[in-house]
């Protein structure tokens, strides 16, 4: 299963529609289940009622464009408190956020994000870290 820019653009518009925003999609396979996890967001915080109607009206839509894939469940969430950083709107989004970030180079580094540039981040100890470098970043919530 993939979803085209066409589909994206759909499901984006579906949602923007309900005051919510498209945070990303996910497709994934757990046991013999295949999942489209749709990620959402709104201010102040997302709801369950939200995920519920965004699923609601998402549905139609799905069964129609993914009509000939096999079957998936449909699953709409909130990205979470610790959330994956994958887009330049997610990194800006998490300025003054604590975050960890992987380097294909296998560096990994800690600390409150507080500057998105054109080709980097920087973190509070001024380590600078090229965004093409980056393997795996994500918001993480000290306890």
């Amino acid at each position: 299963m993939m979803i085209g820019n066409e589909l994206e653009a759909k499901i984006e518009n579906l949602i923007k529609s309900l005051e919510c925003e498209l945070y990303g999609i996910d497709i994934l396979k757990e046991n013999d289940s295949k999942i489209l996890r749709i990620y959402i967001t709104k201010s102040p915080q997302v709801t369950l009622d939200d995920c519920k109607e965004v699923s609601l009206v998402l549905s139609p839509l799905l069964d129609v464009e993914l009509e000939n894939y096999d079957n998936y469940f449909l699953e709409v969430s909130s990205p979470g408190i610790e959330r994956v950083l994958k887009t330049m709107v997610h990194f800006k989004g998490a300025i003054g956020e604590m975050v960890k970030i992987k380097t294909i180079n296998k560096h990994e580094y800690k600390g409150k994000l507080i500057k998105v540039e054109a080709e980097s981040l920087v973190i509070e100890d001024g380590t600078k870290i090229e965004i093409q470098d980056i393997k795996k970043a994500q918001t993480f919530f000290i306890w």
